[in-house]
């Protein structure tokens, strides 16, 4: 069985910093593609970030210039570090896993595998 599991997310101060993580764990093959999604109170949910195998990466432009993917594909782990955080940015985030395909731009319904989110809050 597939599981992903989010770490790191906490309440912080606007202009604040944090580093999400995500474990991935019983992935029989290579990952192909991470991805970060989030979603807010009363918001759909929104794609953020994704990486695929080559580490190329894309991200909304709601985030560009401050969120940073990562991934270490040893240690089946995927990183989102978030900084000049805004209480915008308050939602609940969401790694996501998935198989071969398009990754950059991936659409949430084609990823396969989800964590089960960890919490953000951006106050002051």
């Amino acid at each position: 069985e597939v599981q992903l599991v989010e770490s790191g997310g906490g309440s912080v101060q606007p202009g604040g910093s944090l580093r999400l993580s995500c474990k991935v764990s019983g992935y029989r093959y290579g990952i192909y593609c991470m991805g970060w999604f989030r979603q807010a109170p009363g918001k759909e949910l929104e794609g953020i970030a994704q990486i695929d195998n080559r580490h190329s990466t894309n991200y909304a432009d709601s985030v560009k210039g401050r969120f940073t993917i990562s991934q270490d594909r040893d240690k089946k782990m995927s990183y989102l570090q978030m900084n000049s955080l805004t209480p915008e940015d308050t939602a609940m985030y969401y790694c996501a896993a998935g198989g071969s395909g398009y990754c950059l731009g991936r659409a949430s319904g084609d990823f396969e595998h989800w964590g089960q989110g960890t919490q953000v809050s951006v106050s002051s």
